[in-house]
C-alpha cells in the first residue's frame, strides 16, 4: 500500500481486534489543482491502459484457476484498491463473499510512518478463506499485518493479491500470491493508486520522474 498524502486526518483510538475500529476524521485540505495537474503533465506513462486492462484479465484467470472452488471472502483494501477490485471481480465468475478493511501505513509521508488501523471487515473471516486484494506491494510491512490478523481471527487459508509490486532491494516480509505488474522503485500512481490525494482515477499507471 502505498500513500502520499491524506485527505482526511486519522486519529485512531486504542485497537481491539476483536471488534470494528473507531475513527475519528478532521480535514486536511486538499492538494490544489493546479498543482494536480502540474504533478501529471510531469510525471511518465509506464503503462498504458491497455496493459492495465490485460492484466487485470490475466490475474482474475490466475485467481479463478486457484480460488474457484473455495468460495473465499474477498477483503478490498480502501481505498486504493476501489478500482483495481471494482474491475477485478465482475471476471471472478464463481461464488465469493466480499468485504473490505481500511488501513494504511504512509498517512501524510512519501515513506514510512505507522500503520493506520480505521476500519475491520464486517464479514466473520473464522473458517473462510480469505482473500486479500490491494492495490501495490511496496514494503510489505502493512500486507504482513493484514495477515497477521486474518489469520489471528481464525481463517483458513489467506491469499492475497496486488495489481502491482514495487521492484525493491531485499527481502519483503510477505510475498503476493497473485501480482500484476512489477514496478519500478519510484512513486507510482493511477489506477487506484494515488498521488498526494489524486489522480487514483487514471487508467493507466504513472511514475514521478527521477
Amino acid at each position: 500500500m502505498q500513500w502520499a498524502y491524506q485527505r482526511l486526518a486519522i486519529y485512531p483510538l486504542p485497537i481491539d481486534f476483536s471488534c470494528s475500529l473507531f475513527f475519528i476524521r478532521l480535514p486536511v485540505p486538499m492538494l490544489p489543482y493546479q498543482d494536480a495537474q502540474k504533478i501529471l503533465r510531469e510525471a511518465e506513462q509506464i503503462f498504458p491502459a491497455e496493459v492495465v486492462v490485460e492484466t487485470v484479465r490475466r490475474m482474475a484467470a490466475d485467481i479463478t484457476a486457484t480460488l474457484a472452488h473455495r468460495y473465499p471472502l474477498v477483503l478490498s483494501i480502501m481505498g486504493g484498491a476501489v478500482v483495481f477490485t471494482g474491475q477485478l471481480l465482475p471476471l471472478l465468475q464463481f461464488p465469493l463473499n466480499f468485504d473490505y478493511l481500511h488501513v494504511s501505513r504512509y498517512a501524510e509521508k512519501m515513506h514510512g510512518g505507522r500503520i493506520d488501523w480505521k476500519a475491520s471487515p464486517g464479514e466473520n473471516v473464522q473458517d473462510r478463506v480469505v482473500l486479500v486484494v490491494d492495490d501495490i506491494l511496496d514494503q510489505g510491512i502493512t500486507l504482513a499485518a493484514i495477515r497477521e490478523w486474518v489469520m489471528s481471527q481464525g481463517a483458513a487459508a489467506f491469499y492475497s493479491a496486488v495489481f502491482a509490486e514495487k521492484d525493491i532491494p531485499g527481502p519483503k516480509p510477505i510475498s503476493a500470491d497473485f501480482v500484476g505488474l512489477v514496478v519500478p522503485n519510484r512513486y507510482v500512481f493511477g489506477f487506484g493508486m494515488d498521488i498526494y490525494g489524486a489522480w487514483r482515477n487514471l487508467p493507466a499507471i504513472y511514475a514521478l520522474k527521477e
